[in-house]
């Protein structure tokens, strides 16, 4: 029986030895991924904070877009006003049909397409004829806003008007772009903020996977520490029993040798020093 407990006892040791160095193997993982995951969060919250901040450019230049807006509009609308002046008096003047700006960007383009593409003759020809026809409705509509002082100046007024609201939309268009690079920067941030956070995530389910099995090994080393102790224990107790046993049994012979001393005592044998302590162990004397 001690020599199968021993035996064991020697196999728990190497078993409790194995748990604990798998143990050990296995929080050292835990560890490595509980760091990078740490690393990941601190990563992700300084891209969320990156892209918080695009956001907040976005959204200034968002508001610069709409107050300019709001200026541009307004101008337009008293351009409006101004040309709406500018037709009733072209009416009134019997000035109606195509405007100067409209014909002369019309001649240009029938000129740009004379030098430019190959014309039968044919077509040339009516070409050209196009071409003079919208020149002698240029000069006869600049000799008309020539000859009217109050159109020409209201004419000057309305474009005025419009330089200033154009001067106001190239702003916001500005502005509008720098929006849409700050909103495209934003995006992509917290993409790659959702991608390093799904990293983030994943390692840190292998944290808790390596730490669960590390708390599975940690309690099969403490179980067989314990059955260690169990088996000292019985151990002690046999080894206790023994002795006891073998106490008894000398006590069995001291008493046996006794009684014989005892015996040639009382026949008036003489005994020795070494005989009297016997009887005297005895509890005979």
């Amino acid at each position: 029986m001690m020599k199968e407990l021993n035996t064991k006892k020697q196999d728990l040791k190497s078993a409790s030895e194995e748990y604990k160095e798998k143990r050990n193997a296995l929080n050292a993982e835990a560890s490595t991924l509980a760091a990078k995951r740490n690393d990941l969060n601190k990563s992700t919250k300084e891209l969320i904070n990156e892209a918080q901040e695009y956001k907040k450019l976005r959204d200034e230049n968002n508001e610069q877009v709409k107050e300019n807006k709001a200026k541009r509009d307004e101008i337009n609308a008293k351009a409006n006003e101004v040309f709406a002046k500018v037709d009733a008096l072209r009416a009134a003047s019997n000035l109606t049909g195509p405007s100067i700006k409209d014909i002369r960007k019309e001649i240009d383009r029938l000129e740009f397409t004379q030098q430019t593409e190959v014309l039968t003759p044919a077509k040339e020809k009516d070409l050209v004829s196009k071409i003079t026809e919208l020149q002698k409705q240029y000069v006869v509509k600049k000799d008309q806003l020539e000859s009217n002082t109050e159109l020409k100046n209201l004419l000057d007024e309305a474009q005025a008007i419009r330089d200033e609201a154009s001067e106001f939309h190239n702003v916001l268009s500005e502005y509008a772009q720098k929006a849409q690079e700050y909103h495209d920067k934003m995006i992509s941030t917290f993409k790659e903020a959702d991608k390093m956070r799904a990293e983030s995530d994943a390692a840190h389910k292998q944290f808790v996977e390596f730490q669960e099995k590390a708390d599975e090994q940690h309690k099969l080393f403490i179980s067989a520490q314990k059955e260690i102790r169990d088996i000292d224990k019985e151990v002690r107790k046999m080894r206790k029993g023994e002795t006891d046993g073998r106490k008894v049994a000398s006590m069995e012979d001291v008493r046996k040798d006794a009684a014989e001393l005892f015996d040639k005592f009382k026949s008036g044998e003489k005994l020795t020093t070494e005989n009297l302590m016997t009887l005297q162990k005895s509890g005979m004397l």
